[in-house]
């Protein structure tokens, strides 16, 4: 079969979708997508097409998610999954090194990270975004995250373009979707049947071209990327959300002392729920076990929130003690410091953190708060709750 060019896009029916997983399969890739679980859309390994979510949606609010059967058989007709590719990439838990005592002292043993070749199905525009920041977070700069650079040279990206948008998204806003421009292998725009479906696929890179050479394709014609164009220009008009983005910068570094904050802390339950849902958040605390004898200790990296208390202890107590603190933290840090930090937002518009807050707490709302209500001046010396 000839091969595919970068920028080329091709046609793809369901079979062909089933060989290309086939394919990464004998490449030895473990291929992750959308499948269903425990009543939601969760990223999992695929085997086949047969282990999509077809025919399903989800519909997300303020503390609401709900799994919805559609009237269509679309593979990728939901929003998003509660979890982001970031589990994969930057795992949960790690183990960093162990050490035995050998009678003359201790043994260490770094953790040989054998990281496993992913290949990732289904990555929204907004998920791509996100790995970008991540990929600035922990690969530049002088100290390189050997763990993270591990997972990430390893992994081939399909993207699925968005073709509908959910009530929380706001990804538009923030101008990391709903399209994805690049960042991935290959590209899928699902144009969806009542009984069947088929994708126009475009090719972002040589290692995906030479993967689509070994499945069976067509070249697509202007009729079809022109309806793979309208599929994806939808999705824009069904957002539920928006945000005022261009200067949040200054607006949040203006507003220590507004109001709003004690406000939204009144609500908020220091859960850390929106932390973990976040595609981009990146705390992490260590910690170091040993077995009984003494004779074994082990020091695991494991993720944490700006949101827990002991996560700002330094000696002599905590820095951020109160829930107005740790949330306005968490909040202007994303929104606002992260451009100075690594000269993009922390935030990527996916919405999780909304529907995935316990109380329905809406960072775009609480912007919107901020730069409605008139603001508090700044006090010269930072409040040490």
């Amino acid at each position: 079969m000839a091969e595919t060019q970068v920028g080329e896009q091709v046609l793809l029916d369901r079979r062909g979708l089933d060989a290309l997983l086939q394919a990464l399969r004998r490449a030895r890739y473990r291929v992750m997508g959308p499948t269903l679980r425990d009543q939601a859309v969760v990223y999992d390994e695929v085997r086949s097409v047969a282990d999509l979510p077809e025919g399903w949606t989800d519909e997300q609010e303020g503390g609401t998610y709900r799994l919805k059967k559609r009237d269509d058989a679309a593979l990728f007709g939901y929003i998003l999954s509660p979890h982001s590719w970031k589990q994969f990439l930057f795992p949960p838990r790690h183990k960093l090194w162990s050490a035995d005592r050998n009678g003359r002292g201790m043994d260490i043993t770094p953790c040989e990270d054998d990281a496993p070749r992913y290949a990732f199905l289904g990555v929204r525009a907004c998920e791509l975004h996100a790995i970008r920041i991540q990929d600035k977070v922990f690969l530049e700069g002088p100290h390189v995250d050997p763990i993270y650079k591990a997972h990430r040279e390893r992994v081939f990206i399909i993207a699925a373009q968005c073709t509908q948008a959910g009530n929380t998204c706001f990804c538009a806003s923030m101008n990391s979707g709903p399209k994805a421009e690049s960042g991935f292998d290959l590209a899928l725009t699902e144009i969806i049947g009542k009984t069947t479906s088929h994708f126009v696929v475009e090719v972002g890179s040589p290692a995906g071209a030479r993967m689509l050479s070994k499945v069976s394709v067509k070249k697509a014609k202007a009729a079809d990327t022109a309806q793979a164009a309208q599929a994806r220009d939808s999705a824009v008009q069904q957002m539920g959300r928006a945000m005022q983005s261009g200067d949040l910068r200054d607006l949040l570094q203006n507003n220590y002392e507004h109001p709003r904050w004690n406000i939204v802390a009144n609500r908020c339950l220091a859960c850390a729920n929106c932390t973990m849902a976040c595609p981009t958040c990146f705390c992490s605390s260590v910690e170091n076990v040993t077995d009984l004898t003494g004779d074994h200790a082990e020091r695991w990296r494991s993720w944490d929130s700006c949101f827990t208390l002991d996560f700002s202890y330094i000696h002599g107590g905590n820095v951020r003690h109160s829930t107005m603190s740790r949330y306005r933290q968490w909040m202007t840090h994303k929104l606002s410091t992260w451009h100075d930090q690594f000269e993009s937002s922390g935030c990527v518009g996916c919405g999780r953190c909304i529907t995935w807050c316990p109380v329905g707490i809406d960072i775009t709302e609480e912007v919107a708060a901020i730069r409605e209500a008139p603001p508090a001046p700044n006090r010269k010396e930072e409040d040490p709750s």
